[in-house]
């Protein structure tokens, strides 16, 4: 059975930086591309990023471009999201979920998602 847990989220000021963590096990984790959502409360899920099985392709979202970045250990089974110059408006629960399908960006296209860290950005 798969099974993402994520880990990380907290709160922090405007222009700090947190980094999230998703552990994957139960399945072949290194074949796999990642991909990191949100969801802001009243909002619908938003496609943050993806990374490729391998780790050598990344896709970032405009609204977080040249902020976050996303990597994986696939030694580890794990998947990072590393978030700099937070601003407000990046508070959300966040979640990692596995690419079953075949549109990166839409959240339609991944299976096994996981609980969600809440990420809070304070003015």
């Amino acid at each position: 059975q798969v099974h993402l847990v994520t880990s990380g989220g907290g709160l922090v000021q405007t222009g700090g930086s947190l980094g999230l963590s998703c552990a994957a096990s139960g399945l072949t984790f290194s074949r796999y591309t990642m991909g990191w959502f949100r969801q802001a409360p009243g909002k619908e899920r938003e496609f943050v990023g993806w990374i490729n099985w391998s780790g050598g392709s990344t896709y970032l979202a405009d609204s977080v471009n040249g902020r976050f970045t996303i990597s994986r250990d696939n030694a580890k089974d794990t998947v990072y999201l590393q978030m700099n110059s937070l601003k407000p408006e990046d508070t959300a629960v966040y979640y990692c979920a596995v690419l079953t399908g075949s549109e990166r960006s839409g959240a339609s296209s991944y299976d096994y998602w996981s609980q969600g860290t809440q990420v809070t950005v304070s003015s």
